[in-house]
């Protein structure tokens, strides 16, 4: 007879915390959210910390070089999408590495012979006001020249005239030499008034831009994720597949962590995609594993070397996995108890394997429920996809601006590797459904805001930091009834408050 767990398959919507003493020093500025990123042993330090608590899902909506690097300035790691062929993959990876902190590769470059007409097409394209002329149009041409828009007055200059006629020449402009620091070229910027400044290299070939607006942009993001040479932390997503080929290509564009990106987790694909990876390079290469969602599957993937352990099957807003096939657990219920089994797991063994919530976050204190619950970190799709930095289409649907956003189960995404039971190379059905989701503009204002909630909440709870937060938290099941009177309710609302969290 099958096994009937008795306990019911919960949400975090059946879950409130219960507020806990306050003293003087809960304050949300006191607060830290640095949690860790891989295993590590007792008594010693995590290779990989994060400074926020928040991942991007592994997703084509969601997450590529873009995403990346926008994620990382708050302190997070973004998981660049797998569903795809692996030198793109790669490049993608490769062009958030070179993004050194203050130094951009620049995106938006022409040849002396382009037009002022393909400057205004290009501007609007990219949506920067600075343009890099190389001898070749490419990023990493000889620099001769750049275009700004003091050099041009549209109104009163033909179309077809050329950047040649009007740029401002390299004889002309500041520039600084490759190796410089970003302290140095901010002093060059400020001491010549200009707002950018090119960095090239001994052959007078471009390497990146500083910008004047971006000194301020540092200042706000003290949290920023950066490797030992100040370039953003940058995580990939691999299938149980093309392992053999996906993961050199990743490493050698400077992949920092790696995340099996699969339905469900439990399976010796994972096993041997992770053998194949600590035969080759060791402990060296930090690789995370899922999806699971109870203790069993936590175990099987801890003992197999995970770096980490992802939770969550068909809990994501766009997940029909449970609806297709019959298969996952409310995603509190998968937490608590894949938490109890990484405490277990320490206590036994001495190895502290952090884990992440994947789905089910619909409201911003689902957040908080999930890190009190045990989660160390938590991937979210939805709540990225809205952002101004997915690399998904911005449309206006019904008079409402709308962001695209599609599963990895569905038809549009085509990833049949992360469905892979060892048949043919296709999806058989569907596990993921192609939306729209309400455009919410900059990532930074949201996450700030989703924080500070969080942070604001673990004060009630007394707790400064997340392992203290997980360890004193108490959390009780709340009726449906003490649902309804938990919002505005027995009242005619005015209008629609603002910055409810709701997604």
């Amino acid at each position: 007879m099958a096994t009937v767990l008795k306990e019911p398959s919960r949400t975090f919507n059946e879950y409130l915390l219960i507020p806990g003493y306050s003293g003087m020093e809960a304050r949300p500025d006191n607060v830290s959210l640095r949690t860790p990123v891989v295993k590590f042993k007792k008594g010693e330090e995590s290779a990989l910390y994060m400074n926020i608590p928040l991942t991007s899902a592994v997703m084509q909506a969601v997450s590529d070089d873009n995403m990346a690097v926008a994620l990382a300035k708050e302190g997070g790691i973004s998981f660049i999408f797998g569903s795809q062929p692996v030198e793109s993959q790669a490049e993608m990876v490769k062009r958030a590495k070179s993004y050194k902190a203050g130094f951009v590769p620049s995106d938006s470059n022409l040849r002396p012979d382009a037009t002022l007409q393909d400057v205004l097409d290009l501007k609007k394209e990219k949506g920067h006001s600075t343009i890099a002329i190389t001898e070749d149009g490419t990023a990493d041409g000889k620099l001769l020249g750049i275009v700004t828009s003091k050099d041009y007055r549209v109104s009163r200059m033909d179309p077809q005239t050329k950047v040649k006629e009007f740029m401002t020449p390299f004889d002309k402009m500041v520039w600084g030499q490759e190796g410089i620091t970003l302290s140095e070229a901010n002093d060059i910027i400020w001491d010549n008034k200009v707002n950018q400044l090119p960095i090239i290299d001994k052959k007078g070939r471009l390497t990146s831009f500083v910008f004047r607006k971006d000194y301020d942009s540092h200042k706000e993001n003290p949290n920023e994720l950066l490797d030992e040479n100040k370039r953003y932390i940058v995580g990939a997503g691999i299938n149980t597949r093309d392992y053999e080929e996906r993961v050199p290509a990743l490493l050698d564009a400077g992949a920092d962590i790696l995340v099996i990106d699969s339905s469900e987790g439990y399976s010796e694909w994972q096993a041997a995609t992770i053998k194949w990876i600590r035969d080759k390079y060791g402990d060296n290469v930090k690789v995370g594993a899922g999806n699971v969602v109870d203790a069993d599957g936590f175990r099987f993937l801890a003992d197999c070397g995970a770096d980490f352990v992802k939770i969550g099957i068909g809990g994501g807003s766009i997940c029909i996995t449970r609806e297709q096939k019959g298969i996952g657990r409310g995603q509190a219920s998968a937490v608590i108890d894949v938490a109890k089994a990484r405490d277990e797991y320490f206590k036994e063994t001495g190895v502290y394997i952090p884990i992440c919530s994947d789905g089910g976050i619909v409201y911003d204190y689902h957040m908080t429920l999930a890190l009190a619950m045990g989660a160390d970190f938590i991937m979210l799709g939805r709540y990225f996809a809205r952002f101004d930095e997915s690399p998904s289409a911005k449309l206006m649907v019904n008079g409402n601006y709308v962001k695209e956003y599609w599963g990895e189960g569905s038809a549009r995404a085509r990833n049949w590797q992360r469905y892979d039971l060892g048949g043919d190379s296709k999806l058989k059905f569907e596990e993921g459904v192609d939306s729209y989701v309400p455009y919410a503009g900059s990532l930074h204002d949201n996450v700030q805001m989703s924080l500070g909630k969080v942070k604001s909440t673990m004060c009630n709870c007394g707790a400064l930091s997340i392992p203290d937060f997980q360890k004193n938290a108490k959390l009780t099941l709340v009726s449906a009834v003490s649902i309804v009177e938990g919002g505005a309710h027995d009242v005619i609302l005015k209008e629609v408050s603002p910055g409810t969290g709701q997604r």
